[in-house]
This record gives C-alpha cells, structure tokens and sequence, in this order.
C-alpha cells in the first residue's frame, strides 16, 4: 500500500481522534471558521510540519511513530531541517541490528559499488531524457571498483552536474548554492526522509552507514542507499526550469511536484512500483545482504 505524504502549510492545532490524524483550527486566530481535516493515521507514511505554528500533541506523535510515519519539522525558509522516527519498527531489529553492526568491510565496499554504479547508471538514463549525450556516465558506471577506490562517485558527479541543465542557468551544485538549488534540497529531503523511514521499517540502524561516516549525522545510512534515488529529484527539477526561471523561491505548485516523488513510478527488479514502494524493497534486500541471504542490493532505474 502506496502511503500518504501530508504537507501541513498553514498554522493550526494536530491531534489524535479515533485513530485519524485530526487538523484542527479552532482557537487559531483567523483560521476559526476553517472546517476540521481528517486523516487515518495507518494511510500517513510522511508528514510535512511546514508552519512555525503548528502544534500538535504527545499523544499523535506517539500514534504517528508507532505508525512507522515519518515526522519531518521545517524552519522559517519552509526547508526540512528535522525528523521523528519510530525505534522499534521490525520484529526482527534487534537481530539486524547485530548483522549490521557486524558487516564486514569486503561486504561494505561491494555494497557501495553496487550503490555506486546505480547512481551513475540513473544519471545517465536522465541524460537521455533530454538528449544529452551519456556516453562518459555510462562508461564510469561501468568501471566503479569495489568501495569505488577510484572516487568514480565524484568524477560522474562534476560531469554531470556541468551538463544537466543549459548553459544559461551556469549551474553548479552545492546545497547553499542559488536555485535550482532550492529545489533539488527540497526534494532530497523527501526522499531521504522516505529512505529513513524504510530503514527502520526494515529493522536497520539510519545511524550506521556504509560509506558515509559522520558523527553528527543520525541518518548515514539513509545518505548512502538513497543515492541511486537522487536522479529522481533531478529529472522533475529539470522539468521544472524548462516551463519556468521564476525558482527562487518554493512556490505552491512546485513543492506539489516535488511532494509526489513518492509516487512516482520506477523499474525495479524488472517490475514497475511507486518511488515508497521500491525504497521498501531496498531497505529490505539491504537486510538480507547483512544476514548472508544475498549478496545485491535493489535498486530502481528511471523508466523511460
């Protein structure tokens, strides 16, 4: 089942009613006549907390995580800035905890190669959405080494970047860069909330990474496997600035693109699944590497 993503944009009071997520405006000055909202809690897979007033209570969080619903505060430039995860979200965590702690590097550094070579391979498939020649991209994924000791991850990445969008744009990527920027956070944020959420539901730790390796970041693990997903932000980002260069700011319509990255449909396995769907999978073929059950990650490709 395809969850919902709910993006709360305007101030008001979230609680708990007979297992619904129940959007409240009374007691909101301005908002009193607005009608109340409701939601099944089991049908939210992420929830959006946009607006500096909001509130909402204990009890909801409680019901959203248990839920496996993944929280996801913003701050004043209306961007991602937290989550709220569930900690205990498989029957099995505390035995993939075990198999993950104790991976070993040989198996680590094949896992990043796989992740790796999807990356390059997806960049490559956007390329040939808008015609731009992929011959490099497809010839680095071909060539990632085990780990990718020859940092192909990078070398892809300033080709890529350089010839992604027109010559006009002068793009260069870095996340307090000028838009497109903007949007290619937002959606990112999406989707590693998503593969955050899939991790835990999976019974594995967002903590520990394959590659990344940062102390202060809780979500390495969702940074690595939500790699190969990038290039699905990337094509509606493109989309985007080819009907319009007014980006400099998250307008209505465009988070509304960029908040159905979740569903949208991509090649799996040979089969076709929603984005949540196939993060699913991912996460729970990524627990089978851990235990010994198999040896490859799955991950999606861009349909054509």
């Amino acid at each position: 089942m395809i969850k919902r993503t709910l993006c709360i944009e305007s101030p008001c009071h979230l609680k708990c009613r007979n297992e619904q997520l129940v959007v409240s405006y009374e007691h909101i000055k301005g908002y009193e006549t607005r009608e109340e909202k409701t939601v099944a809690i089991e049908d939210i897979g992420m929830l959006i907390l946009e607006h500096q007033q909001i509130t909402l209570s204990h009890y909801l969080l409680d019901k959203l995580v248990t839920n496996n619903t993944a929280v996801i505060t913003c701050n004043e430039t209306h961007h991602p800035s937290g989550m709220l995860l569930s900690l205990e979200s498989h029957t099995l965590q505390s035995e993939r905890f075990r198999a993950q702690i104790e991976a070993t590097e040989p198996l680590k550094k094949q896992l990043w190669q796989q992740t790796v070579k999807a990356k390059i391979t997806n960049q490559a498939l956007v390329f040939e959405k808008w015609n731009i020649t992929n011959t490099y991209l497809k010839n680095t994924a071909q060539t990632v080494k085990s780990g990718d000791t020859e940092n192909n991850e990078a070398k892809a990445a300033a080709y890529y970047w350089s010839h992604l969008f027109p010559p006009a744009w002068q793009f260069f990527r870095h996340r307090e860069g000028p838009p497109p920027n903007n949007l290619l956070n937002y959606g990112y944020a999406i989707i590693r909330a998503a593969m955050a959420r899939a991790i835990a539901g999976a019974g594995l730790l967002p903590t520990l990474g394959i590659f990344h390796r940062n102390r202060y970041n809780a979500y390495c693990l969702a940074d690595d496997i939500m790699e190969p997903y990038r290039p699905f932000v990337d094509v509606i980002v493109r989309g985007i600035i080819d009907t319009t260069s007014a980006v400099a700011t998250l307008t209505q319509d465009t988070k509304v693109q960029l908040l159905k990255l979740p569903t949208v449909d991509v090649l799996l396995d040979g089969e076709s699944s929603p984005l949540m769907i196939a993060m699913q999978r991912t996460a729970a073929s990524l627990a089978k590497c851990y235990t010994g059950e198999t040896r490859k990650i799955l991950y999606p490709t861009l349909s054509s």
